[in-house]
């Protein structure tokens, strides 16, 4: 009866990762010589596991990875690429995130750039980042939106919120003038606070031209270039029928 009213008062204090381990703990037997100390420190790490556990489950929502098995650890090296793994390592470490810096990934289709976006924003999650996952056509539309309904001014607020802005495909279609000044206030209101990693088709050199070469190009690059990490990927096999491949054969994506 005792355990029955402990257990109803942690639900009812919301601790639920300890509720949940109060009963199981109390049953296994090698549990029977633990000290109450140790007893109790078990059941706050378990508390302590659920709610980062429900946090992490929070950030992968808002984050909306297309690849949600994109992972660092599954980042394939083999495939001779120009990826180089010491570089991914010390990007792990998300350091630039913290430094509210950018890293551009370049390359051809179908060479991986994607997933390694999504792997090193999933990493960044894992660790206590938030990130929001975006092809930019996707991001310009969302802006297109919160004009119509007045929220354009709060979408902005929002972006600025996050650690880390993953936007996808930058450079794939020909940009309006409207759309140019939608990116500029997403990459200022970003600037200094917040990381932001890009993946692009086009090499950087061409990305001046394809903003249009004018004063609006000329802000968005100084706040995006500026003391960004560069990756560039040259493969002359796509890696996304590699993965399709392997996937086929019932082997990991990497």
């Amino acid at each position: 009866m005792l355990l029955e009213q402990t257990h109803e008062k942690l639900i009812a204090m919301k601790l639920f990762g300890m509720a949940h381990a109060l009963k199981t703990r109390l049953e296994r037997v090698d549990h029977q010589s633990l000290t109450k100390e140790e007893f109790v420190s078990l059941l706050i790490d378990d508390e302590w596991l659920y709610r980062e556990n429900r946090k992490l489950s929070a950030r992968l929502k808002l984050a909306k990875f297309k690849e949600r098995a994109a992972a660092i650890e599954n980042i394939d090296y083999r495939s001779a690429r120009g990826l180089r793994k010491t570089q991914v390592l010390e990007l792990a470490q998300n350091r630039w995130v913290s430094a509210h810096q950018a890293v551009l990934i370049t390359g051809a289709s179908g060479v991986g750039k994607s997933y390694l976006a999504q792997a090193l924003g999933h990493n960044a999650c894992r660790n206590g980042f938030s990130v929001q996952y975006l092809r930019l056509p996707t991001l310009l539309n969302q802006f297109v939106q919160a004009r119509a309904q007045g929220t354009y001014e709060r979408m902005l607020k929002r972006l600025a919120k996050l650690a880390l802005l993953v936007i996808d495909d930058f450079g794939l279609a020909t940009l309006t003038d409207l759309e140019k000044q939608d990116l500029l206030e997403a990459v200022e209101e970003r600037y200094g606070t917040g990381a932001t990693l890009v993946t692009s088709q086009l090499p950087i050199a061409d990305w001046h031209v394809y903003l249009g070469a004018g004063r609006i190009a000329d802000a968005i690059l100084d706040r995006l270039i500026h003391n960004a990490h560069r990756i560039e990927l040259n493969s002359k096999e796509s890696m996304r029928k590699d993965r399709a491949a392997l996937n086929h054969g019932g082997h990991s994506d990497k």
